[in-house]
């Protein structure tokens, strides 16, 4: 097989065209060809460019094959590395630059939280996600003591530490735990019409999801992909112990939750 030579001395096999329909939109213009991706479904440019985009802008990074398998009603999942997708995709600069910019981001804030110092702007890490008070070693080495500073409302520390919840600042107080309190009611019209609030905080990992009303009461943080009952904030490996995906649940509806969970990876 024919091999392309990459800088540094690697080499990769060329792209394989196939006269064969689009897997991920059924498109079966016959004048078009397509590429054949390492899982054996074919793609065009476009299509894998647009599928790729959709799964950034839902806060994912790792790309896999959205396609179904023959003869069953399966997907293909199998896993597309960014390399094989920056080959296909076929990416402008620009894109490119897009990408993986997004993809970095998305991928650190699995893993850490990064926030601009109100003291030197420079961008700090949070390892303990149950910390407020964050110590920057650069404003402390600049200024000779060491400088800490509240996560939350971005101000100088003030009171003592460690704290999870806020810092002695006037007026430090979680904008998601606001959000939280403040949101609307939602009817969940296929779940026996059952009145819950239309946001809650992921009890895996914290993150903020809504409800729109429809469909039944499971939802899948796209974050960090657990999925939970919107009525009892239990997993659906919990809940579905004794209820349906359309049921009420036996416990009733969880109040507004009145703190975000720590996701404790």
């Amino acid at each position: 097989v024919k091999m392309q030579q990459l800088s540094g001395g690697y080499y990769e096999p060329p792209l394989k065209f196939v006269n064969r329909p689009d897997d991920i939109t059924l498109d079966n213009d016959p004048d078009t060809m397509r590429v054949e991706m390492s899982c054996g479904h074919a793609v065009t440019s476009e299509s894998l460019t647009q599928w790729c985009r959709s799964v950034l802008e839902q806060g994912q990074y790792k790309f896999t094959c959205p396609a179904i398998k023959d003869n069953t009603t399966v997907k293909c999942n199998a896993a597309w590395p960014y390399e094989e997708v920056r080959r296909v995709a076929l990416l402008t600069d620009e894109e490119q630059v897009n990408f993986e910019e997004t993809i970095a981001r998305i991928a650190a804030s699995e893993y850490f939280e990064y926030k601009s110092c109100p003291g030197c702007r420079s961008f700090i890490m949070r390892k303990d996600m149950s910390n407020m008070c964050v110590h920057c070693t650069i404003c402390s080495a600049e200024k000779g003591k060491t400088f800490y500073f509240c996560w939350q409302c971005l101000r100088k520390w003030k009171g003592p530490a460690p704290r999870s919840d806020h810092c002695n600042n006037e007026g430090c107080i979680n904008p998601d735990v606001q959000r939280l309190k403040n949101c609307i009611s939602v009817t969940l019209t296929q779940v026996e019409n059952v009145v819950c609030p239309s946001m809650r905080a992921c009890p895996t990992c914290g993150r903020l999801v809504e409800h729109s009303g429809q469909a039944c009461k499971n939802m899948r943080c796209m974050r960090c992909q657990v999925e939970f009952c919107f009525i009892c904030l239990k997993t659906k490996s919990v809940c579905s112990k004794t209820s349906w995906p359309y049921k009420a649940c036996p416990g009733g509806v969880a109040p507004p939750q009145e703190a975000i969970p720590v996701w404790k990876k």
